[in-house]
């Protein structure tokens, strides 16, 4: 080729250098300064990917945004390529993140006129790209394992194409010639290279003759003018060649190692090649390549079980219904260092527990005696199950990755690949799980157990172009949820424009009417594999709608909703839509999930409320926001950067039966995004972003820490294993005055500690991240706990806030503000200068530490103005306007300010002039717990300050009588100082006009037009200030106990109306008997509350005339009786209704059951929730409220969701028809349960306010209806109802006296470490949840503390007739659900209780049956004890259907444990707990109820090593059945030793 005149750019004739160029032979290439002078095909071309920037004159290539993109990295050659003339390229960067590598090749198409695809297999027209090992013509592949594997090369490695004189395409790497690639190549052809997947950047080297390898082509430097990193590329590339040639030696020598496992034997050249050659044009010349392209493949020898098609690249395991494991398959070959082994799953059966397991094994399969599962090889193997790595059979680490394989779904894939540096990888759907362990035999095969769950997997290689897409998708949804811009759908694809369902769809579903319909046509046999996409992508701002047709009462849950980037053509769709973990956003509930992982907790109406009729619809907005709607309702933005081209999904999940699409449904048009500072979304939802703060979650962040939702959600996984490491900091630096606000949206109760937030001078990118941020000891400031620490020191106690009291829901602010001051914010609320001195950059950092798993950012998230202070229209959407107490309403006391009239009878108060002289006063002294608050009627916009309030030691009537000052009142509250004197004004506290105490609440400045404020006198002396009912905290502290309140109407407000009432006076002899009391005996308060206190006027349970329930309830409950009785009429849930007045000291809530239903379990619940039910999307049952809900339930008290209390007064479940149980909360917060009049105590002390009573009409309770106090004796009917009662109850194995006295002190439920094992024991079962009673009623201890503290009988009787059976001392239970059609509840007393001995092998196979059989065959990998040689394992397989000849087998009983928990009837298994790493040994059994006179009791058949049960005849210890249906599975029972 001709070189051109050095330096010039031009294109000079002949040979020869030009001024600078220097050094070499003619037309060799030009030296430094030669500029362009490459001459034809020596430049690339400067349109290009849209990713790609050009440098050093158009030589280097680079992919910008390497770690976020994968593609969009298309370069062509400036001119045509002239024949003959080979076109190189060095790669000079490559990154780990992506799979697939560098491709080229050449195209027919100009690229000053292409269109440029994502990537260079999009060409078409006549275009040839080498990709991987395969050639492919516009996109099709026409030879496979071609030459080299693309994929395989690292950096500095050159490759390079050539059309020859021919048309033939040659592809040369490292100067070597791998022959023909193609034919028929047109005269004019462009080369082609792609930045694709690893390879980042290039560089154009000069040309190169083809056919013979001619003297080695130095390698031109890089340009002086070149970017920094590619000035350190090339000096990098120097050290590199001097490296060169011990790097291949290395290299040489493993290939000789996989040559002579492969059976040849090969003379390998040890000798090190020309620097910068490789192994060198002589080694090449004279040389075989030592790296063989054997394809990897499974080989011929492997499990007995496993079929081998596709060329040996798929393996099935035959009988996958019958046997589970015996699927072991190994590679045809050893890996090779870096060289990615790779499957995809292809079929899953829904029969076993496990899963496929995948690693590596030195032992060669030639020579291997298969075993059963790759787990029990004991030497030599590396394996990865579920999500922890076992070596050898033994567990190594135990949380390796946050994915388990026992979850993967259908198409996922999996990898592993043994680095250079002997650290085995992992890869989960193309996300490296990192190091596995870090030191890998060097000769080590692929192995692949196809286990339980796992039927078929076809090994994947890179050289498949469809197959890296998918994968790197999945690694752009799963590394960057705002990704890159999707793939838009080709023009030329015509999509139709009714949006109908896709003919692929759930199992269990079936679409019907053209596409409209979906439907699940057993809806009452199965409840999920009802997943239907839509036909086609949806375009934005396109709704996808769907109408529920017909819904089954049988389930829990109901339809989801939402939208998935995969295609329903390929897509192998999972049993429910939200166990699909990737490109997949699904609204269920009133949540909403992507990729699995719950993003917002509550959001928009609840989808499991719906009736048929209802409708439900999905929309992607052009700005990637997801909208849900309800009823032609939007529920708000859901998501964001949602890509587009989305497919619509509907889970015709639980109760949802059918839907239909409907197409001209109005739906509410979706809003803007208010301005800033305007927004009303609630405190707890994620900000959408626009319109609002740029603030988001650093992508750089902890090892624990997860960021989603488009940077706006952080949460740290495994939380139950791990409690730090979770730290997460702001994208960039605050400014002045910016607020910062997260929310925290989960946590959980085992760990101690919670939140830490703060600020650090330190970029994210020099932050070495430690387990806790306050480990870091420079530039950092932190509040943890009440603790303000800098550079881990602390710096001040004693904060006004306390992050470790914070619960889900809570609010966290943070703000520097000008004068460098660093402030909290707590729910809106600052709470003052915690550190001072701030440096000017500072980035918000929080730790999710202990406790807290979740936050996101909010919408107040952004600059705000000095007041700080939260807006009343969120308050008032917040809180209720009832006034907080029942009665007859405050007034002012005629002694007031000069320029005050008082109007309405002493409830209003006016200011008649000036902006002083405005002090009112309370009539009477305020008693405790007692709030006087007012409401702001006027305002003055000519004069500054603001209301003031407070309470005051001094009498009104001191300052003498009539509507003027009397003598020494003050012009303003400050002032009034005869008296001490406590206040509150703007956002200051003063006592006696000192100040006390800054930023106090709500600034009061603020206050408008209708607008309330109030003030209450603590029962702890301490002083509060409601503002639009929101307490506000202690604003002082030592408050004395006869003070009134005074107001001062200063400033701006001219007039207020009191909206509060006082209690009513109690005369003595009115107070209910209480263990409080001591009015005398028990007789003698009955006869004192039968006298005075329920027949008077002046009792002292306030009772409004007009006590209903509230209209927002359970979806299955019906209201009547002016919404005073509650029916549930439907199912067995679904059922909980709210008294709508608040529960205030003193009011007596009272209901009556009216109906039960024997048909059920368990029965109503009753308590208290803080939170407006106005609003509340209630869950099936009262259980599942996790925020500010005190519930009693049987005879337990619990606080969201936890017991606090156990054995506290009767047992809810054994209340009669007729039972009037009541709630009331007495003076100082404390909740009291009243069962048919009788006080039982106090259930919870300090019950926050305002609250409001909750009845749960669950299981048997189906109608409650309220009741007014009437005359009467309580006693009396107390013990009549009390007579109607068993005397004791036996539930659940428990003696449950109904108690209608007051209970014993309750003391706390202690932790058992016994249960604690016992419970971990059976985690590691992986038995499906859904076989399990939820908590509290899951499980039960009976070891030998816990018995002992409740007092337990060793011998019980049930039954009809009546019969002893003894309770599992010893053992563990855990309660399993029973079949509500079965009737349970009257089973479990009806039928007589016995138990079954069993092992670890049938315990899932049994609880599938639903009732015991015969047959053990082993469904989880277990190894029996060495003193066990049968070990249980030897019977006939449970899995064999037998014929229909033969009688089922026998099932053995016995009412003792003793017995039935024989090691001969209940085999022993080891096990090594997950907590302390000991070994122990594990016994199962089965806790059963049995039909009375099915069975035949007998003497013991079975070989004992002990004696038997003293308490029972031996001659019907055992008992035997041959029935179906004789049995109910009752609990499941563990033992460990």
């Amino acid at each position: 080729m001709a070189a051109g005149s050095g330096g010039s750019g031009g294109s000079g004739v002949g040979p020869g250098p030009g001024p600078g160029g220097g050094g070499g032979p003619a037309g060799s290439g030009p030296g430094p300064g030669s500029g362009g002078g490459l001459g034809s095909g020596g430049e690339l071309h400067p349109r290009t990917g849209r990713l790609v920037s050009l440098s050093a004159c158009g030589r280097t290539a680079r992919r910008q945004q390497p770690g976020q993109e994968f593609n969009h990295g298309l370069v062509l050659s400036r001119e045509p390529l002239r024949d003959g003339r080979v076109f190189t390229v060095r790669i000079d960067r490559k990154v780990n993140s992506w799979s697939g590598s560098i491709e080229i090749g050449v195209t027919a198409l100009d690229p000053s006129v292409l269109d440029f695809p994502s990537s260079a297999t999009g060409l078409k027209g006549g275009s040839w790209v080498v990709s991987g090992c395969s050639v492919l013509r516009d996109g099709r592949s026409v030879l496979e394992e071609y030459g080299q594997d693309l994929d395989q090369l690292g950096e500095g490695d050159r490759v390079g194409v050539e059309r020859t004189v021919a048309g033939e395409l040659r592809l040369w790497v490292n100067g070597r010639d791998c022959g023909v690639a193609a034919t028929g190549l047109p005269a004019r052809v462009w080369a082609v290279v792609d930045l694709y997947g690893k390879c980042t950047q290039i560089t154009v080297l000069p040309p190169e003759p083809g056919f013979s390898s001619p003297t080695p082509i130095p390698t031109p430097p890089l340009e002086p003018s070149a970017p920094y990193e590619d000035s350190a590329l090339a000096e990098q590339g120097t050290s590199g060649d001097e490296d060169f040639g011990s790097t291949e030696l290395s290299e040489v020598v493993s290939n000789a190692v996989l040559s002579a496992y492969n059976g040849g034997l090969l003379n390998v050249n040890l000798s090190s090649p020309p620097a910068g050659e490789g192994l060198g044009s002589s080694c090449a010349a004279t040389s075989p390549i030592l790296t063989s392209n054997d394809a990897l493949l499974f080989h011929e020898k492997c499990g007995t079980l496993i079929k081998l098609s596709n060329n040996n690249k798929t393996a099935e395991r035959r009988r996958p219904l019958d046997e589970f494991n015996n699927g072991v398959v190994m590679t045809n070959r050893p890996l090779r260092d870096n060289e990615m082994f790779e499957i995809r799953i292809d079929k899953l059966v829904d029969k076993w527990s496990g899963s496929i397991e995948i690693g590596v094994t030195t032992h060669n399969p030639n020579n291997l005696e298969y075993p059963a599962t790759m787990t029990n090889l004991q030497s030599g193997t590396i394996m990865m199950s579920g999500c922890g790595i076992l070596t050898n059979g033994k567990g190594t680490r135990r949380e390796y990755c946050e994915f388990s394989l026992d979850e993967l779904q259908e198409g996922d894939h999996i990898g592993l690949t043994r680095k250079s540096n002997s650290a085995l990888h992992f890869f989960i759907n193309g996300i490296d799980q990192g190091v596995a362990t870090p030191l890998t035999p060097p000769v080590v095969y692929g192995v692949v157990d196809l286990y339980g769950m796992a039927v078929k997997v076809t090994i994947v290689h890179n050289n498949n172009h469809s197959d890296r897409l998918r994968r790197n998708n999945a690694i752009l949804r799963a590394l960057s949820p705002e990704g890159a811009l999707r793939r838009a759908v080709p023009a030329a694809q015509a999509e139709p424009e009714r949006l109908l369902f896709h003919p692929n769809c759930g199992q269990k579903a079936a679409i019907t009417h053209e596409g409209r319909t979906a439907l699940r046509p057993h809806a009452t046999d199965d409840f999920n594999h009802g997943v239907v996409l839509s036909s086609r992508a949806l375009r934005d701002g396109e709704v996808f709608q769907v109408r529920i047709d017909k819904m089954v009462d049988k389930w829990a849950g109901s339809i989801e909703i939402g939208v998935t980037t995969h295609n329903p053509a390929y897509l192998q769709l999972p049993s429910t839509m939200t166990n699909l973990r990737s490109g997949t956003w699904m609204m269920t509930g009133n949540g909403v999930m992507h990729n699995g992982t719950t993003i917002l907790d509550e959001y928009g109406h609840n989808l499991d409320r719906l009736k048929a009729g209802d409708t439900v619809g999905v929309v992607r907005r052009e700005d990637g926001t997801l909208h849900f709607f309800v009823n032609g309702m939007t529920q708000g933005p859901a998501a964001w950067n949602v890509p587009p081209g989305v497919y619509a999904v509907v889970d015709l999940y639980g109760q949802a039966a059918q839907a239909t699409i409907v197409d001209d449904v109005e739906v509410s048009p979706i809003p803007e995004p208010l301005p800033e500072g305007n927004n009303q979304v609630s405190p707890s939802s994620p900000s959408s972003g626009a319109g609002g703060s740029d603030l988001r979650f650093h992508q750089l962040h902890g090892s624990n820490a997860v960021i989603t939702n488009g940077g706006r959600t952080a949460l740290r996984h495994n939380c139950r294993s791990e409690f730090n490491d979770a730290i997460v900091i702001s994208n960039r630096a605050l400014r002045d005055g910016e607020l910062f606000e997260i929310v925290i949206q989960k946590m959980v109760d085992r760990w101690s500690g919670s939140i830490e937030a703060g600020v650090t001078a330190i970029r994210p990118e020099d932050l070495e991240f430690p387990n806790t941020m306050t480990d870091i000891d420079y530039d950092t400031w932190m509040l943890s706990g009440t603790a303000i620490m800098q550079d881990g020191n602390t710096m001040r106690n004693n904060y006004g806030c306390d992050l470790d009291a914070l619960g889900t829901g809570a609010r966290i602010g943070m703000m520097r503000t000008a004068k460098g001051d660093l402030h909290y914010f707590i729910n809106g609320q600052d709470q003052g200068a915690a550190c001072s001195g701030l440096p000017p950059e500072v980035y918000a950092v929080v730790d999710l530490y202990g406790q807290c798993v979740q936050v996101s950012i909010t919408n107040a998230t952004g600059p705000m103005d000095n007041s700080l202070a939260t807006s009343n229209t969120a308050t008032e959407k917040s809180f209720p306007l009832h006034s907080p107490v029942a009665g007859v309403a405050h007034r002012f006391h005629s002694t007031c300010g000069k320029n005050v009239t008082l109007e309405e009878d002493g409830a209003r108060a006016v200011r008649a002039a000036g902006y002083a002289h405005g002090l009112v006063f309370s009539t009477k002294e305020l008693k405790t717990e007692e709030a006087f608050e007012v409401k702001v009627e006027e305002l003055d916009e000519k004069w500054a300050g603001s209301l003031r309030l407070g309470l005051t030691t001094l009498a009104p009537g001191e300052m003498g009588p009539g509507a003027v000052s009397g003598p020494g009142l003050p012009p303003s509250l400050p002032e009034l100082r005869t008296k001490t004197t406590w206040m509150v004004s703007s956002c200051e506290v003063r006592r006696d006009g000192q100040l006390q105490r800054m930023n106090y609440g709500r600034n009061l400045e603020r206050l408008g037009v209708g607008s309330r404020v109030g003030i209450r006198r603590g029962a702890d002396d301490t002083m509060h200030i409601l503002v639009d009912g929101e307490d506000m905290g202690p604003a002082a502290t030592g408050i004395a106990k006869n003070v009134w309140a005074v107001l001062d109407l200063y400033g701006p407000v001219r007039s207020v109306s009191i909206v509060s009432s006082t209690r009513l006076e109690e005369p003595e002899g009115t107070q209910p008997p209480s263990p409080s009391s001591d009015t005398g005996s028990e007789g003698e308060e009955d006869e004192e509350g039968e006298e005075h206190g329920l027949g008077g006027q002046d009792q002292v349970a306030i009772m409004p005339t007009a006590l209903e329930f509230l209209e927002n309830h359970g979806k299955n409950i019906l209201l009547s009786n002016g919404n005073r009785t509650a029916t549930r009429v439907a199912s067995y849930n679904q059922g909980i209704v709210v008294v709508s007045q608040p529960l205030v000291p003193q009011l007596l809530v009272q209901v009556r059951i009216d109906f039960l239903n024997r048909q059920w379990t368990s029965s109503l619940v009753l308590g208290v929730i803080t939170c407006p039910p106005e609003r509340l999307n209630f869950p099936a049952s009262a259980c599942a409220l996790k925020r500010a809900a005190w519930l009693l339930r049987g005879h337990g008290v619990f606080h969201n969701g936890l017991k606090i209390c156990e054995k506290f007064g009767p047992n809810l479940d054994t209340c009669p028809e007729g039972t009037i149980l009541g709630l009331r909360l007495d003076s100082s917060g404390g909740l009291h349960l009243l069962v048919n009049g009788m006080d039982q105590g106090v259930a919870v002390p300090d019950v926050p306010q305002p609250c409001h009573a909750l009845v749960d009409l669950y299981g048997q309770c189906e109608q409650v209806t309220i009741v007014n106090p009437e005359p009467g004796p309580a006693s009396g009917k107390s013990v009549g109802t009390q007579g109607d009662m068993e005397k004791a109850d036996m539930v659940d194995g428990i003696k449950e006296s109904v108690c209608w006295g007051p209970p014993p002190a309750a003391s706390p439920l202690k932790s058992c470490e016994y249960h604690a094992l016992c419970s971990r024991f059976q985690e590691l079962l992986l038995l499906p949840e859904d076989y399990f009673m939820p908590p509290p009623k899951r499980s039960l201890c009976y070891c030998e503390s816990c018995r002992k503290l409740r007092g337990d009988e060793a011998h019980r009787r049930r039954g009809e007739p009546p019969r002893e059976y003894a309770l599992p001392f010893g053992w563990c239970r855990f309660n399993l659900r029973v079949n509500p059609r079965l009737e349970a509840g009257t089973l479990t007393k009806k039928w007589h209780m016995a138990y079954h001995g069993s092992n670890v092998a049938a315990v899932r196979r049994v609880l599938d049956r639903g009732e015991l059989g015969a047959g053990r065959a082993s469904i989880l990998s277990c190894r029996p004890l060495k003193g066990d040689p049968g070990g249980g394992f030897e019977e006939p397989g449970e899995n064999c259907a037998p014929s229909r000849e033969e009688q089922p087998p026998p099932v053995l009983l016995s009412p003792s444990l003793q017995y039935a928990g024989a090691e001969t009837l209940a085999s022993k298994v080891q096990f090594r707990d997950p907590k302390s790493q000991q070994t122990h040994q594990a016994q199962l059994a089965f806790q059963v109820c049995v039909r009375p006179g099915s069975y035949t009791p007998g003497p013991p058949s079975a070989a004992l090593r002990e004696p038997p049960d003293p308490h029972f005849s031996l001659a019907e210890l055992e008992w035997v059945t041959k029935e179906k249906g004789a049995t109910l599975l009752y609990a499941l029972l563990v033992r460990v030793e």
